[in-house]
């Protein structure tokens, strides 16, 4: 099996670097373009739809190893394969179809609903369980909750990944520490079929990066985006069914970043009184950007913060570490404490908006004010 996950990361990979610069000819023959404006990085026209060729190599590499995959899956399985490559056709066509028409957040949504609809309804995946955190025991969900829920998580997430490409590799990096991540937790746990789809996916992404790493030369589009956070969603789902050593938390540390970047995303723009999907320039990439960091430096930052929420996870789904779960509950609490600290030095929420650092200040100028008066 080690023999078959290798030959298809080198198999999707060498896809991806073949396929790209056709998909690239392909964007710009239709006018499938990014033209700068006042919100983007980029300042020349750049072909989109760079996720068809993620999308095509991941596919054609999954076709190319399955007859030599010596292991049976189980219906489930098959039904995980089928639910992923059928939503996610759906959605690389709707993220294409934005790439050359810019459709509406609202018909968006609408489709993203629809390929969740697909996952949940045409193919009965859905998360029936959860592990309560510190207890070895699974709590059952009934229908009526774990149909919405699941339908709630896959079109989050596909949204959060959406919502961090704004910059030269970006997006397509975090997402593959993710399904990195995904892949080492698969391993220790013994999961064939989702080590197998991550370790597929990651090659495409790596044979991706090669073309889209600063200074781009195509961008994946909503094509990619999307289908990226369509996959994270589905393949992140096996931290809620699986044995007893993981907790609900541990998918939410895998897509750390493009999460914690949405949820101060939505903040910011609720109180500066917007549309939730309205875009702006307060994302984290947008902030550092402001800092003073190159666009490389930081890209490589958030790779950073993402390889840490990896690590997290990983210790957290970790059987050996299981009994030292209020060890990492008491970590996750501190780097949430970070988490806000750095938003607010950083503005993510916006510059007057900092009210942790504003309770600190006066905490340290009281403290100081009765020093001084006991002096």
């Amino acid at each position: 099996m080690l023999i078959i996950y290798i030959a298809g990361f080198i198999v999707c990979m060498g896809l991806a670097l073949c396929l790209t610069p056709l998909v690239k000819k392909f964007a710009l023959a239709i006018g499938a373009t990014d033209v700068p404006n006042a919100r983007k990085v980029h300042t020349r026209i750049m072909p989109r739809l760079g996720g068809l060729g993620i999308f095509l190599a991941f596919v054609l590499g999954l076709l190319a190893i399955s007859p030599f995959v010596p292991y049976d899956f189980s219906t489930r399985d098959v039904n995980f394969i089928k639910a992923l490559l059928s939503g996610g056709g759906l959605i690389v066509l709707l993220g294409s179809l934005d790439d050359k028409f810019e459709l509406s957040a609202k018909v968006k949504l609408l489709g993203q609903i629809a390929a969740a609809c697909i996952v949940v309804f045409g193919f009965h995946i859905t998360v029936d369980f959860v592990n309560i955190p510190f207890n070895d025991t699974y709590s059952s969900l009934e229908s009526w909750v774990a149909v919405p829920l699941t339908i709630f998580w896959i079109v989050g997430v596909t949204n959060a990944v959406n919502l961090i490409d704004g910059l030269d590799g970006l997006a397509a990096g975090v997402s593959g520490i993710a399904i990195a991540t995904i892949a080492t937790m698969a391993f220790l746990m013994g999961n064939v079929m989702v080590a197998m789809l991550c370790l597929l996916l990651l090659g495409s992404i790596v044979g991706f990066l090669f073309f889209n790493f600063h200074p781009a030369k195509i961008f994946m589009g909503d094509a990619g985006s999307l289908f990226l956070g369509f996959c994270l969603a589905m393949l992140a789902m096996l931290g809620f069914k699986q044995i007893a050593v993981v907790s609900f938390i541990t998918p939410l540390l895998i897509i750390g970043v493009p999460l914690s970047d949405t949820f101060f995303a939505i903040v910011r723009r609720k109180l500066q009184k917007k549309p939730i999907f309205a875009p702006d320039k307060g994302h984290l990439h947008h902030c550092l950007r402001e800092l003073g960091f190159s666009h490389r430096q930081t890209v490589l930052i958030i790779y950073g913060i993402a390889a840490f929420f990896g690590i997290l996870a990983v210790i957290q789904s970790s059987s050996a570490l299981y009994e030292a779960n209020w060890v990492t509950f008491v970590v996750i609490c501190i780097m949430l404490f970070v988490l806000q600290i750095g938003a607010e030095v950083i503005g993510l929420v916006g510059q007057t908006k900092k009210p942790l650092l504003n309770f600190l200040s006066r905490v340290f100028m009281k403290v100081s004010a009765e020093k001084g008066s006991k002096s």
